[in-house]
């Protein structure tokens, strides 16, 4: 992996000018970047959300298969929105000007099963600062199934890609719970990344089996120790819960760059991208569902994906407010602002990508990818 490609440094003003635009919003309105009352109301809910039902469930008031199970459904929804609207902001740093604060509760994916640094390194460092370029950025790596780079390996099964991946999405984080926490840390330790976090592997390795212990400890357990139920059927519990929160994460995060009318940016034999960073962003980021206000609410403001990669140390409840400032300043100095008017207007661009990206790259006669 080449962490050493370099964006242009000079092209115009866009960010400085942007960049101003911004502070004067908060400077000027005496707001915080970080959370507010609404934040704060929207991690008690998400939470809620969560553990309510896992409360309810080993309480033993709830005896009939169906209803548990859907108790268990429930928790999925906690476990996204938690992932979306409180470990996110926290883990970059948005929620709280306190560095405390943001560490506890991005330890909040440790606590549903995931773990925090590996995430820190995936998300904050390859995803946000090379996004779209292969074999850099990880969210769009080579998934064997799935592809969804031009640049990835190409196989027979790709060509149904755009069918069958939507029930491979359910799978995200079963994969991180049993997998790829484990074979990321192995992988980021090697190639000195953690290091460049300011840890060890083996204070991380540490935590992740201590934290790995405790979940599946309340997860499997606690209910089979609680509850007159075998273990199979807290197993299709637990893979309930986590299948609908992977779906969840999925659909909201590949339309924001695996898209329709996206750009894969690849540099040059000297390592040098063609944009700026910020110019970058606008390219490969595509935002989606403005006037839904309830999608925004629960997804943390992740369909507005341009502001967020633009400015990712601002809680997203700001999101709706610069906006419109993003827009402008990305018009005024000519560049694109891609955003699709729906959620489903996005589902449907992304199965239109997935399928391009399906084909035979020598069948391709003309692919527009920008």
């Amino acid at each position: 992996m080449n962490l050493n490609l370099k964006f242009a440094s000079v092209q115009n003003d866009f960010f400085a000018t942007l960049n101003q635009r911004v502070n004067s919003y908060f400077k000027n309105n005496n707001i915080d970047r970080t959370a507010n009352a609404e934040m704060l109301f929207k991690t008690f809910f998400m939470f809620a959300l969560y553990f309510t039902p896992y409360f309810v469930l080993i309480s033993g008031v709830v005896t009939n298969l169906w209803l548990m199970f859907g108790l268990c459904l429930v928790m999925g929804l906690g476990v996204a929105g938690i992932g979306l609207s409180v470990m996110h902001d926290a883990n970059h740093g948005s929620y709280s000007n306190k560095p405390w604060v943001n560490n506890l509760l991005g330890f909040s994916l440790n606590l549903v099963g995931g773990h925090a640094i590996n995430w820190k390194i995936q998300h904050n460092v390859l995803h946000h600062t090379y996004t779209n370029v292969h074999e850099v950025d990880e969210d769009i790596s080579p998934r064997g199934v799935l592809r969804m780079a031009p640049g990835s390996p190409w196989k027979p099964m790709h060509r149904f890609q755009h069918l069958y991946s939507w029930f491979f999405y359910g799978m995200l984080t079963l994969v991180w719970v049993f997998a790829k926490d484990f074979t990321r840390l192995l992988k980021y330790d090697k190639e000195g990344l953690l290091k460049k976090q300011k840890t060890s592997g083996k204070a991380e390795w540490i935590k992740v089996i201590i934290s790995k212990l405790l979940y599946f400890t309340y997860v499997f357990v606690v209910p089979m120790v609680l509850l007159p139920v075998t273990w199979w059927q807290v197993l299709i519990g637990f893979i309930a819960m986590q299948y609908l929160a992977g779906f969840i994460l999925a659909i909201i995060f590949q339309p924001a760059h695996v898209i329709e009318g996206t750009e894969y940016p690849m540099p040059n034999e000297q390592g040098n991208l063609e944009n700026t960073w910020a110019i970058h962003q606008l390219h490969t980021t595509t935002n989606f569902a403005h006037n839904n206000k309830l999608l925004s609410w629960y997804v943390g403001g992740l369909n507005y994906q341009v502001e967020h990669h633009l400015f990712p140390n601002v809680c997203h409840v700001h999101y709706k407010k610069i906006a419109p400032i993003v827009e402008q300043t990305a018009k005024e100095f000519g560049l694109p602002y891609k955003t699709k008017e729906t959620f489903i207007d996005a589902l449907v661009a992304h199965s239109k990508m997935m399928k391009e990206l399906g084909v035979k790259p020598q069948l391709k006669s003309s692919v527009q990818l920008a």
